[in-house]
């Protein structure tokens, strides 16, 4: 069996910034393995189970969920990190924890709360996966939060890149509107240096779910029937992996080929990202921690004909599956459903269980308290509080 020597450029331990507030080390666990169990035990962590991926809880029992998601991406990115020579709980951990502020139904449930919060910065599910993690559990009695170390907040944070420039003004998606609130008001308390690239355990975890969900997509839509195999065919990659799957298993059956096509096309991704960051790697001198973070580009990447090949999956797929009728159809209900349990709060805030009532009274802070309620409920838990505050409650079908 290989041995794993770690990178020059991994993360180490034991050179960790540490927790917000200050804890006495595990005999048995590393810092990044307790953040990954902190993760798991969390309650926001659970509810992923019961948050739409693509398609909502009644649609059938094998289609992913947030959760199933959520530990397919963190096994790819294990498996990146081992081949790498990076810091294994780093990236599962960044992997583990990257969608727990995601609503309820998906990104519908995301533009709901974004609308209903225009007035007060809108709704960012990154924004909220770090307040989840450090205000909204509540699990110790010295501290709100699970306490992460830095290098776990700072890539929940930025696992997409930088947020900022160097004098703290927000570039790329933020450039057009402002540092969402959430990010902008926890960093004046604990900088998480949002003008710089995150640990490469982080950038392995945000391609992984790059991976992940070009693979289970793919997959889950098979299943729907919203497209045939054969439809792949024309696709960049995977038409070359189904032409190599028949000449090898001629005979083989419908379910075996989609399984088979699945575990290549992860296979071939993965290959790929460890190729070319070691190319990435060796071409700019990158031999430390410090350098991944203060490199003008992530290191952890596809290749340009690999990235050239995942545009061509999401392509397919964004018509046939994330913006199919029936879909679309489902999501504007969903959608409609969180805007409505919204205003009823804000109407009738009584209605809020008493925890969330407590806090400041102005609108901005009554309304972010409503944000977090919703934020935290699962997708049945969202159509059983409508049907019984407001009613005519859409089926979702």
């Amino acid at each position: 069996m290989a041995v794993t020597v770690s990178a020059p450029f991994a993360s180490n331990v034991r050179n960790s910034r540490g927790r917000l507030h200050r804890e006495p080390a595990s005999g048995t666990r590393s810092a990044f393995r307790r953040d990954c169990d902190r993760i798991i035990h969390a309650t926001a962590f659970r509810r992923l189970a019961h948050k739409t991926q693509v398609f909502v809880f009644h649609e059938g029992d094998h289609f992913r969920t947030r959760l199933t998601h959520t530990l397919e991406v963190a096994q790819v990115a294990r498996s990146l990190a081992r081949a790498l020579g990076l810091d294994e709980d780093l990236a599962e951990g960044s992997a583990l924890g990257h969608d727990l502020g995601h609503p309820p139904f998906g990104h519908a449930g995301e533009r709901a709360l974004d609308h209903c919060l225009a007035a007060f910065g809108g709704f960012d599910h990154n924004a909220q996966t770090l307040r989840v993690v450090t205000a909204l559990e509540r699990p110790y009695p010295g501290f709100d939060g699970l306490n992460l170390t830095f290098e776990t907040l700072e890539g929940l944070v930025k696992h997409n890149g930088p947020l900022t420039d160097r004098s703290g003004h927000a570039i790329e998606r933020h450039g057009k509107r402002e540092l969402p609130r959430g990010i902008a008001e926890y960093c004046r308390t604990h900088d998480l240096e949002l003008w710089s690239y995150p640990s490469a355990e982080a950038q392995a975890g945000a391609i992984s779910d790059d991976i992940a969900y070009d693979a289970h997509d793919i997959d889950d839509g098979l299943r729907a029937e919203m497209f045939g195999i054969d439809d792949l065919a024309a696709v960049p990659l995977i038409g070359d992996i189904l032409h190599g799957i028949d000449k090898d298993h001629p005979r083989i059956d419908a379910g075996r080929r989609v399984h088979e096509l699945r575990r290549r096309l992860i296979t071939r991704m993965i290959e790929d990202v460890i190729a070319q960051t070691l190319r990435n790697v060796a071409e700019r001198g990158i031999d430390s921690p410090a350098g991944v973070r203060a490199a003008s580009a992530p290191v952890v990447t596809f290749s340009p004909a690999m990235a050239e090949a995942d545009r061509a999956i999401k392509g397919f797929l964004y018509p046939r599956l994330y913006r199919h009728a029936r879909i679309m159809g489902i999501m504007n209900d969903a959608e409609q459903v969180v805007r409505n349990l919204f205003s009823h709060y804000v109407e009738r805030p009584a209605d809020i269980p008493a925890e969330w009532r407590q806090g400041p009274d102005d609108p901005a802070a009554r309304a972010l308290r409503i944000a977090d309620f919703i934020a935290g409920m699962t997708d049945r838990y969202a159509m059983v509080e409508h049907q019984r505050l407001i009613g005519n409650t859409p089926e979702l079908r």
